[in-house]
């Protein structure tokens, strides 16, 4: 019995087994019946949610109150699967396969749509105050638009289809993570690649940490970088040890220390971005129904330095203790 035991505590060491936070400090409905997309704004004063059975709606996560409610295409079902807020809260852009639309959060209007007709849409982000929105797409091309000057550029570097896109706040750098099993940072002005970062299976998740120091790329297996946007270096790799762990969003804490991110298995965990070693784990509510459900974690946020708010599929925006002094 005492073998058995040392073996069993063996297995937990080894296996990176934690105990993860399954009671959420605050829970909110934001879409019954469940969610296609969500996100959350960089200081997690807003997010948007597009409903399975309603359409797009803007939460004041302040007071977790309903801002705006949006129709991406006029009538009939909501197919928005991307969603991005620009960094100064200033806009949302929209999108389903076939088309993306940009929204103005002061106003609640939308600024214009427009239809890609080559290939579907695989993941979008915008720019402060709109000045440009970033679109990845099947065909492996990535669009670079200005709505307002109508200039577009396409990036021809990735060879297959485009899974995760992201955007620095300025407009001026993008990264970008496709099937090809390679990521890109690179120039939206001018194209030029500025980074190139391998892995050893598809990229399927990207994220730029805001502030300019840090980038997150993920394949579909087992590896997880992060690099030093400052010099094109691995600064550390997430320490896990499932065979296959995809991610679903991620976002960089203000001071660049940690890394906070979400899966698809009702999974959130905090990261130290220096060791790559995880903190902190919880475990949202799955869908409810006849059968056990399962949620995808789809936006990740940092309320303060006590708590964070998750949005899922379930449709529930969920607060988490954070413990502080990690």
């Amino acid at each position: 019995m005492l073998l058995f035991f040392r073996l069993w505590v063996l297995s937990l060491i080894l296996t990176g087994c934690s105990f993860a936070i399954d009671e959420p400090l605050k829970s909110s409905t934001h879409s019954k019946g469940g969610a296609l997309a969500a996100v959350i704004a960089n200081d997690a004063s807003l997010s948007v949610v597009s409903g399975i059975s309603q359409n797009v709606t803007v939460w004041d996560l302040t007071q977790n109150t309903a801002k705006y409610h949006w129709s991406h295409q006029g009538e009939g079902n909501n197919l928005v699967v991307s969603l991005a807020i620009a960094y100064d809260n200033s806009y949302v852009v929209t999108s389903d396969r076939e088309a993306f639309g940009l929204w103005n959060l002061t106003t609640g209007d939308p600024d214009g749509f427009w239809r890609i007709d080559e290939s579907n849409i695989r993941d979008i982000a915008v720019s402060n105050q709109g000045r440009g929105i970033l679109v990845g797409r099947s065909n492996g091309k990535v669009m670079f638009f200005e709505p307002k000057t109508g200039r577009r550029l396409e990036f021809l570097g990735h060879q297959e289809k485009i899974n995760s896109v992201d955007l620095s706040p300025n407009g001026f750098y993008a990264l970008t993570g496709g099937n090809d099993y390679v990521a890109y940072l690179w120039d939206t002005r001018s194209g030029q690649v500025i980074y190139k970062f391998t892995h050893p299976s598809r990229v399927t998740m990207v994220a730029l940490d805001p502030e300019g120091r840090y980038a997150f790329t993920a394949d579909s297996q087992k590896l997880a970088r992060i690099w030093d946007i400052q010099t094109g270096k691995e600064v550390s790799r997430l320490h896990y040890f499932e065979r296959q762990k995809i991610f679903s969003s991620a976002r960089f804490s203000k001071d660049g220390k940690q890394l906070l991110t979400g899966s698809p298995t009702r999974r959130i965990d905090l990261w130290d971005v220096a060791t790559g070693e995880k903190l902190q784990e919880w475990r949202v509510a799955p869908r409810e129904g006849p059968q056990p459900q399962g949620a995808v974690v789809y936006a990740v946020g940092f309320l303060n330095e006590h708590s964070l708010i998750s949005e899922s599929s379930s449709g529930l925006a969920e607060v988490w203790p954070l413990e502080s002094n990690k």
